[in-house]
């Protein structure tokens, strides 16, 4: 198994050009938020039909990805899934704001942010002259995260 130093410096290699990076740093956080977005616009009543109406809304398909995706970071490390457990909730929150506010529609603000991101993403990939690394393992789409909170981390001075 792969430790979180393998998967971040694997991801690394294709991340070198200035530019590509800045991307990332842009693109990764709104593709996560949107992804999440896109999966809590889900209709879920029938999964979270049994819960009190209370809790209702936070039992859905992204709050279910996320349960395994932090099984994953876990995994790698708990540092790690502290911290993206933490953002997870923040775009849960707006998540939430969003929905039941309604001044505009999660799922179209998503899809337009998942799109616009992804594009970005691939530009800058393109800048780096080198193709992302989730082509190699789709895993690694689960890194981009962590590869950027490994940078806060260093910087707070915070070991992982």
């Amino acid at each position: 198994m792969r430790t979180i130093d393998d998967w971040l410096e694997a991801y690394g290699e294709s991340h070198q050009n200035s530019f590509n990076k800045k991307m990332h740093w842009i693109c990764v956080p709104i593709i996560f938020f949107s992804l999440l977005a896109l999966l809590w616009s889900i209709p879920s009543e029938a999964i979270s039909a049994w819960l009190p109406a209370t809790y209702a809304p936070f039992f859905n398909f992204a709050t279910i990805f996320i349960s395994f995706a932090l099984v994953f970071y876990l995994r790698l490390s708990v540092m790690m899934a502290v911290g993206l457990g933490i953002f997870a909730a923040i775009c849960l929150m707006f998540c939430y704001i969003i929905a039941k506010n309604q001044f505009i529609s999660l799922w179209a603000l998503a899809l337009i942010l998942f799109i616009l991101a992804w594009i970005g993403q691939f530009y800058g990939h393109k800048v780096e002259g080198k193709k992302p690394s989730f082509i190699k393992d789709v895993q690694f789409l689960l890194i981009g995260p962590a590869w950027l909170l490994a940078f806060i981390y260093r910087k707070l001075g915070i070991s992982y």
